[in-house]
C-alpha cells in the first residue's frame, strides 16, 4: 500500500508541477505527513531529495522547447534558490516539529489566499 501511495504522490506532484509551475513539495510534503505519517523533517528531506532531478529536467525541457523559458531569469533564480534552500534547510533542521508544521501551514494558507485573490491575467 505504501508503494501505491508513493506512486500516486509522485504522479500528483508531477502533474501539478507541470500544470501550475508549483514546486512539487507543496503536494509531496503534506501527502507524506498525512497519508504516510512521516515526521515533518523526514517529509521535507524526502521531498527535496525526490525533486532534485525529475522536476527540473522533464518539465523545464518541455517549456524550453516551446520557447517559454527565460534563460537569464532561470539562471539568476537557480543560483539564489541554491543559497535560499541551504539557508532554509539550516533553519528548518533547528526548529522543532510543531513549529515547522505551523510555519508550513501558514505559508500554504497565505499562498492559497494570494492565488485566489490575485486578479491579474
Amino acid at each position: 500500500m505504501e508503494i501505491i501511495l508513493l506512486v500516486l504522490i509522485g504522479l500528483s506532484a508531477g502533474i501539478a508541477s507541470g500544470l501550475f509551475g508549483i514546486g512539487g513539495g507543496v503536494i509531496i510534503v503534506p501527502a507524506l505527513l498525512y497519508l504516510l505519517k512521516f515526521p515533518v523533517h523526514r517529509a521535507i528531506g524526502t521531498s527535496l531529495a525526490a525533486l532534485l532531478l525529475p522536476i527540473g529536467a522533464a518539465a523545464a525541457f518541455t517549456y524550453f522547447r516551446a520557447g517559454h523559458v527565460d534563460i537569464r531569469a532561470a539562471i539568476i533564480i537557480a543560483l539564489t534558490l541554491f543559497a535560499g534552500a541551504w539557508g532554509g534547510a539550516m533553519i528548518a533542521t533547528r526548529l522543532d516539529s510543531s513549529t515547522l508544521r505551523i510555519l508550513m501551514g501558514l505559508f500554504l494558507i497565505a499562498l492559497g489566499v494570494y492565488t485566489l485573490l490575485s486578479h491579474k491575467g
